[in-house]
């Protein structure tokens, strides 16, 4: 099942799109797709008869990302090995991890929102997932159980800000607008094999990411049973697992977004993003 959540910003309510294409508007089944409905198990108790019933909704209308109110975004950095090696950086022995904030978050077709004085804004095309029950200390056969469904990320960083200004890779990764998710949350069951996926991301019609997820360096399977070592992972949490090469920092030379570009982005049976880069006003 694909669920998501549409409406214009602050007023956002629940959906699912159907084998047909048709969104369909849930508010009447379901207060939000939030933690609390991954963690009551609502999501799974839906009836797709009564689904199909409720009303369509109009063509063209805003979708939003899918999960509202998570608690953690998490990341995963350096996650592919062409990736790791265009950036010349070693190959990691274990997950790079650092936190998204869930202020970042934004719909897939929103603006991304171009920081006064950025000079080197970047694109990253990621697999995401959502957390749908609680996971603390799993193993790698238990983990994949926890993984409600999975979604497009684009992890928009600000290397200046990343890697040039002191601390945490987190003060280049959380600027409103740079988490952008959807078009919706794709159940595990639908999604099959999360290790085979293909992924790209263009910037101005041109492909500069093309990868499959079979690059991965941590599979999901390892990063939820690594991560519930450390921290608990709670439902509604999302975990987004690294880009595959091809972004802006990995060119020579170098190459970043500018106000008015236009990156898509996409992974097989997850749908389709579309962003046009803004700068912010005021």
């Amino acid at each position: 099942m694909k669920f998501l959540r549409f409406g214009d910003m602050g007023a956002e309510r629940p959906g699912v799109m159907g084998d047909d294409g048709k969104i369909r508007d849930i508010s009447g089944l379901l207060q939000d797709i939030d933690p609390a409905a991954f963690a009551s198990g609502a999501l799974e108790r839906l009836d797709p008869a009564a689904v199909m019933a409720c009303p369509e909704v109009p063509d063209g209308t805003r979708l939003a990302a899918p999960v509202a109110r998570t608690g953690n975004f998490l990341a995963i950095g350096l996650n592919y090995v062409q990736h790791a090696l265009e950036t010349n950086s070693p190959i990691p022995e274990e997950p790079i991890l650092f936190n998204k904030a869930s202020s970042c978050i934004s719909g897939p077709h929103d603006p991304v929102l171009l920081p006064p004085g950025s000079e080197k804004l970047d694109w990253e095309v990621e697999l995401a997932f959502v957390i749908g029950k609680r996971a603390f200390r799993v193993t790698e056969e238990e983990s994949l159980a926890h993984v409600f469904g999975y979604m497009v990320c684009n992890d928009v960083s600000e290397r200046h800000f990343q890697l040039e200004r002191g601390g945490l890779w987190t003060k280049g990764k959380c600027y409103p607008t740079h988490g952008p998710l959807g078009p919706y949350l794709v159940t595990s069951d639908e999604v099959g094999d999360p290790q085979s996926l293909g992924l790209w991301l263009e910037v101005n019609g041109e492909r500069l990411q093309n990868s499959n997820t079979d690059d991965m360096i941590f599979p999901v399977a390892k990063i939820v049973s690594y991560l519930s070592q450390f921290l608990v992972l709670e439902p509604g949490d999302i975990v987004t697992t690294g880009t595959p090469q091809g972004v802006g920092l990995g060119m020579v030379p170098e190459r970043f977004l500018r106000a008015g570009d236009v990156m898509a982005l996409g992974i097989d049976k997850l749908g389709t993003q579309r962003q046009t880069v803004t700068p912010l006003e005021g």
